[in-house]
């Protein structure tokens, strides 16, 4: 019987140690060994959806990307994918529902665009602070609220990931917790919820995998 509802996303085991943390690494450990046979249809499969997010994360970057830097990008978009996939299995730790773990993929990312960007492009950046067509009198209110909107940038993409693997998984606990009070017509229709819950997860993991890469993406081509 959990102790508290949110029991669920504490990092900590038995033995008071963080060694849920280690789920982040069990999505490696899933792939199949058939994988590796090329061409198998896994490899198919996966260099597919490789050469879809490369040809998106291209054209969001522009002309002025960089050879290979796209795959920052897709390996980030993978990487948070296994991560809230993970979380989908009973009794499975869900790293991104921490903001440490948002945060830490969030904050860097966006530090390393800022540092590149002003030293690169002082000048670029600076028009990026006061939109075309702003009236003069407006120019100094339309910095400090764009100033605002980038500072909290990180935190946004960080709190919206964890925000959506929380909300998705107390909805499927608070209803599993009711099931033992339940008559069995109820608990059928108890079943269904949750599988229908369930899917709409497994979308969610995948959205808000893709909608944070994005973003990702969508920030670094504005200092260049």
């Amino acid at each position: 019987m959990m102790t508290n509802l949110f029991s669920t996303f504490d990092p900590s085991t038995n033995m008071n140690l963080s060694l849920n943390w280690l789920g982040a690494l069990m999505g490696m450990f899933m792939i199949p060994t058939t994988f590796w046979f090329l061409p198998s249809r896994y490899s198919i499969i996966w260099i597919t959806i490789l050469n879809m997010l490369h040809k998106e994360f291209k054209i969001l970057l522009g002309p002025l990307n960089h050879s290979g830097s796209t795959f920052i990008f897709i390996s980030l978009f993978f990487f948070i994918l296994f991560n809230n996939f993970m979380g989908l299995f009973p009794f499975i730790f869900t790293s991104t529902s921490h903001l440490s773990m948002t945060l830490s993929l969030a904050l860097p990312l966006w530090l390393s665009f800022m540092i590149f960007g002003w030293f690169n492009n002082t000048q670029h950046m600076l028009t990026h602070l006061v939109p075309q067509g702003t009236p003069p009198i407006l120019m100094p209110f339309m910095v400090c609220i764009e100033t605002i909107s980038n500072i909290i940038r990180p935190g946004t993409l960080a709190v919206r990931l964890a925000a959506n693997m929380i909300a998705g998984h107390l909805l499927l606990t608070l209803l599993g917790n009711t099931g033992s009070s339940l008559s069995f017509l109820l608990i059928n229709i108890l079943l269904i919820l949750q599988i229908l819950l369930l899917t709409l997860e497994f979308a969610v993991s995948i959205i808000q995998s893709y909608v944070f890469a994005i973003l990702s993406t969508l920030y670094s081509s504005e200092v260049i």
